[in-house]
């Protein structure tokens, strides 16, 4: 067997500890709803037995099972996308749950009290954590397909290895630890590599895109958190950049008050014929009240504006954050040749930020005391909204990879600069 790390930081102790850790779950709030289907909105049982389940709160699935029993419908029931999010008591393992997300943070909008905007906060550093997605494919009798990436960055479609019979026992083999992962390998995929376009499933809308917000929402009670679905990679997207340009800020995301709501976008697609039609339609936002401005740049103000987002309490710096490590024998001129060479495309601010943000870490600046006397150092060398100057940037950039081979400088000028803002 592989040796596993326990979360304690010890040795296994159970078989419990050699499975990754997922965060308990007490619920879901949706992004929209289900209606009748035109077929089924033509059988008046169908449609007054949808409308008192709808009242009385239960599940869009036990409502499709329903009216499939009951009706002789099946698939009855088609999504719908709407300006609010539906957050049923028949969702969560507590029904009172349910009601009291709506009673903090619905609203009354013209048509009754409804869940248009509510903040969350993650429990993780790492978005993928945060807002795990692949790639499936879901049978009858769960994941048929599903996409994971490999060491070499390539997104690799795995499947369930079929299970062995024990010819003794003419039953089969009892597997230890779940099914066995291997890669994909049939007339459709013959190198296991998940290629959309070549994919039968995907053409056929079988294997799609999957998603989940998972969260805790302020003074909601209960040991777990929450999902929220999507399979937008236009949500995906932008909660990603979100995350991002936060973490770009703060260096971690845990503490920082977000808030999840409804926008309405042109997105584009492409229609049966093959041509790109735009089209309205609203996406699942992430936001948060904050201003980044100072975050990055006012060294005196930036716990103030910490504060005035309304950000919860600021917990230890999270350990899902993979630190980046300098090779052995990697000196900072080779670093800074490998990045100022080719002829491509000017490198935008965002580039140059998330490049700022990748050397920050790879010289552990990862808590909150260290990021706000690097924000401090960066004042005092470059003044008031250096950060929106590609000039200082640049050069702040240059500092910190010279700082690679020498981080013991570096700190000693940002001690200089700590004394300096002090005595001002």
């Amino acid at each position: 067997m592989n040796a596993v790390v326990s979360l304690v930081g010890g040795p296994v102790r159970s078989v419990v500890e050699e499975r990754t850790m997922r965060p308990p779950v007490i619920g879901k709030i949706r992004p929209g709803i289900k209606v009748l289907t035109t077929k089924a909105r033509g059988n008046a049982d169908a449609v007054a037995l949808y409308d008192s389940m709808v009242a009385a709160g239960a599940s869009f699935e036990t409502i499709g099972k329903t009216l499939e029993s009951r009706c002789n419908l099946k698939n009855a029931l088609a999504p719908r996308n709407t300006d609010y999010f539906t957050c049923r008591r028949s969702d969560f393992n507590n029904p009172d749950v349910a009601e009291e997300i709506v009673r903090l943070y619905g609203e009354d909008r013209g048509q009754g009290v409804r869940l248009y905007r509510f903040p969350v906060l993650f429990a993780f550093n790492d978005w993928m954590q945060n807002i795990p997605n692949e790639m499936a494919a879901w049978g009858t009798s769960g994941r048929k397909y599903f996409s994971q990436y490999g060491h070499d960055g390539l997104r690799y479609c795995k499947t369930y290895a079929k299970v062995e019979r024990d010819p003794r026992a003419q039953r089969a083999v009892r597997h230890f630890g779940g099914r066995d992962v291997i890669f994909r390998q049939d007339d459709a995929i013959p190198d296991g590599i998940c290629n959309p376009e070549q994919c039968p499933q995907y053409q056929s809308r079988q294997c799609n895109l999957g998603a989940q917000f998972v969260f805790a929402i302020p003074d909601i009670k209960g040991l777990g958190l929450i999902e929220l679905p999507t399979n937008s990679i236009y949500v995906l997207q932008k909660a990603y950049a979100a995350m991002k340009t936060v973490q770009l800020a703060r260096g971690k995301l845990t503490g920082t008050r977000f808030w999840i709501s409804k926008r309405e976008f042109d997105i584009t697609r492409i229609n049966e014929a093959g041509e790109a039609v735009r089209q309205p339609q609203m996406l699942t936002v992430l936001d948060a009240d904050i201003d980044i401005g100072a975050l990055l740049d006012g060294a005196e103000e930036a716990p103030a504006a910490i504060e005035a987002a309304g950000s919860a309490g600021q917990p230890g710096p999270g350990g899902t954050v993979i630190q980046l490590h300098p090779a052995e024998g990697e000196g900072a001129a080779g670093r800074a040749g490998q990045v100022e060479a080719g002829d491509g495309p000017p490198e935008s601010m965002e580039e140059k930020r998330h490049r700022m943000q990748d050397l920050l870490q790879r010289l552990r600046f990862v808590d909150d005391e260290q990021r706000q006397a690097f924000r401090i150092y960066g004042h005092f060398l470059f003044g008031r909204g250096w950060t929106e100057r590609a000039a200082d940037v640049d050069k702040m950039i240059a500092r910190l990879t010279n700082a690679l081979d020498d981080p013991s400088a570096l700190d000693r000028e940002i001690d200089e600069a700590i004394d300096a803002h002090r005595n001002a």
